[in-house]
């Protein structure tokens, strides 16, 4: 519960006076902890210095406009979701972000780049949540596409645009950690029953 209030205050704070994790602990250092609804908890907090990184956020906002930067700004030029996660007819995603990064030739820092760019589902919006919201929502087949606990894992592991977080580009603090590392992460939640801190 402290972890999470902690959570929650960093993402209230100024963005001038956020530090930005740059850490995750090995699924190993919680197997001291026997209770499984504990460990779980616990590994989800872990995983959640990702889910609640710029780098996840900006991506999973709860309205239709995307952020950019360690800062978490609105977007520039100002866009919106559309009917999909691609953005509105005429100003797609795919206008400006090309499939990789792009450095700026006059100016230090970059265009995020991915194939395919684009924002998470409105039902997976984040931004405002609490950590166990997150993980409320994170498992609910309703909310997340339909995902099994091992989707959730194949997604979290091995998805591209996920695994972008880690290579985000000049100008941006990666994700913490690594995707290989948040895939065990996640997979050592999802064994301990993947339950949800409080």
């Amino acid at each position: 519960m402290i972890r999470s209030t902690l959570i929650l205050l960093t993402l209230a704070m100024p963005a001038a006076a956020q530090t930005l994790a740059t850490d995750l602990a090995e699924p190993e250092s919680f197997a001291d902890i026997e209770d499984d609804a504990t460990r779980a908890a616990a590994l989800f907090e872990e995983m959640a210095k990702v889910f609640t990184h710029p780098r996840c956020l900006n991506c999973h906002p709860v309205d239709a406009s995307p952020r950019q930067g360690d800062d978490m700004a609105m977007h520039q030029p100002s866009v919106i979701r559309g009917d999909g996660i691609f953005g509105a007819v005429g100003m797609e995603c795919s206008t400006c972000h090309a499939g990789e990064n792009v450095e700026y030739l006059a100016a230090e820092g970059s265009v995020p780049g991915h194939e395919p760019w684009h924002l998470a589902p409105a039902s997976m919006g984040w931004i405002g949540l609490s950590v166990p919201e997150i993980c409320e929502q994170i498992k609910d087949p309703e909310r997340n596409g339909d995902r099994t606990l091992a989707d959730i894992h194949e997604h979290n592991a091995e998805d591209g645009l996920v695994g972008w977080g880690w290579n985000p580009g000049a100008g941006r603090t990666p994700a913490p950690g690594s995707q290989e590392l948040f895939g065990r992460l996640t997979q050592a939640w999802i064994d301990a029953g993947a339950g949800c801190p409080t």
